[in-house]
Protein backbone atom coordinates (compact mmCIF):
# COMPACT_ATOMS: atom_id res chain seq x y z
CA UNK A 1 0.00 0.00 0.00
CA UNK A 2 1.06 3.79 -0.77
CA UNK A 3 0.77 5.96 1.88
CA UNK A 4 0.52 10.10 1.93
CA UNK A 5 4.56 10.93 1.01
CA UNK A 6 5.29 7.70 -0.66
CA UNK A 7 6.06 8.04 -4.25
CA UNK A 8 3.59 5.68 -6.41
CA UNK A 9 6.05 3.55 -8.14
CA UNK A 10 6.68 4.29 -11.94
CA UNK A 11 5.71 7.83 -11.43
CA UNK A 12 8.56 10.06 -11.24
CA UNK A 13 8.04 12.80 -13.20
CA UNK A 14 4.87 15.87 -13.14
CA UNK A 15 1.62 13.87 -15.41
CA UNK A 16 1.11 15.50 -18.49
CA UNK A 17 -1.37 17.49 -19.27
CA UNK A 18 -3.84 15.31 -20.69
CA UNK A 19 -3.02 13.36 -17.18
CA UNK A 20 -3.36 16.82 -15.08
CA UNK A 21 -6.85 17.19 -16.40
CA UNK A 22 -7.90 13.74 -16.27
CA UNK A 23 -6.80 13.89 -12.37
CA UNK A 24 -9.17 16.69 -11.77
CA UNK A 25 -12.39 15.24 -13.03
CA UNK A 26 -11.08 11.66 -11.68
CA UNK A 27 -9.92 12.20 -8.26
CA UNK A 28 -11.10 16.10 -7.87
CA UNK A 29 -14.55 15.27 -9.23
CA UNK A 30 -14.35 18.46 -11.25
CA UNK A 31 -15.95 18.72 -14.99
CA UNK A 32 -13.01 20.34 -16.43
CA UNK A 33 -11.10 20.03 -19.79
CA UNK A 34 -7.81 21.30 -21.67
CA UNK A 35 -10.16 24.10 -22.81
CA UNK A 36 -10.81 25.18 -18.90
CA UNK A 37 -6.94 25.28 -17.89
CA UNK A 38 -6.61 28.83 -18.69
CA UNK A 39 -10.09 30.20 -16.87
CA UNK A 40 -9.44 31.94 -13.58
CA UNK A 41 -9.58 29.29 -10.74
CA UNK A 42 -12.44 31.66 -9.38
CA UNK A 43 -14.51 30.68 -12.57
CA UNK A 44 -14.27 27.06 -12.38
CA UNK A 45 -17.48 25.76 -11.25
CA UNK A 46 -17.06 23.67 -8.16
CA UNK A 47 -13.52 24.88 -7.18
CA UNK A 48 -12.58 25.42 -3.65
CA UNK A 49 -9.72 25.64 -1.61
CA UNK A 50 -9.62 21.95 -0.68
CA UNK A 51 -9.17 20.84 -4.22
CA UNK A 52 -5.99 22.35 -3.93
CA UNK A 53 -5.07 21.00 -0.99
CA UNK A 54 -6.46 17.65 -2.47
CA UNK A 55 -4.66 17.78 -6.13
CA UNK A 56 -1.47 19.03 -3.88
CA UNK A 57 -1.49 15.78 -1.88
CA UNK A 58 -2.44 13.78 -5.32
CA UNK A 59 0.08 15.38 -7.39
CA UNK A 60 3.17 14.74 -4.47
CA UNK A 61 2.19 10.94 -4.82
CA UNK A 62 2.42 11.04 -8.32
CA UNK A 63 5.78 12.92 -8.56
CA UNK A 64 7.49 11.66 -5.01
CA UNK A 65 8.66 14.68 -4.15
CA UNK A 66 6.98 17.66 -1.92
CA UNK A 67 5.68 20.70 -4.12
CA UNK A 68 5.51 23.83 -2.48
CA UNK A 69 2.26 25.18 -0.94
CA UNK A 70 2.75 28.71 -1.38
CA UNK A 71 4.24 28.81 -5.30
CA UNK A 72 0.56 26.83 -5.49
CA UNK A 73 -1.53 29.21 -3.77
CA UNK A 74 -0.08 32.01 -6.17
CA UNK A 75 -1.42 30.40 -9.18
CA UNK A 76 -4.54 32.04 -10.54
CA UNK A 77 -5.39 29.19 -12.91
CA UNK A 78 -5.45 25.46 -13.58
CA UNK A 79 -2.47 26.02 -16.32
CA UNK A 80 -0.16 28.00 -13.53
CA UNK A 81 -0.90 25.07 -11.19
CA UNK A 82 0.51 22.63 -13.58
CA UNK A 83 3.12 24.73 -14.35
CA UNK A 84 4.31 25.73 -10.73
CA UNK A 85 4.15 21.97 -9.55
CA UNK A 86 6.42 21.12 -12.76
CA UNK A 87 8.95 23.74 -11.55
Amino acid sequence: MVGAGTPTPGRDKLVDVDDFVGLLRDELSLEVSRADLGRRLDELPGWDSVHLLWLLTILEQRIGRPISLPELLEAQSLQELHERAAA
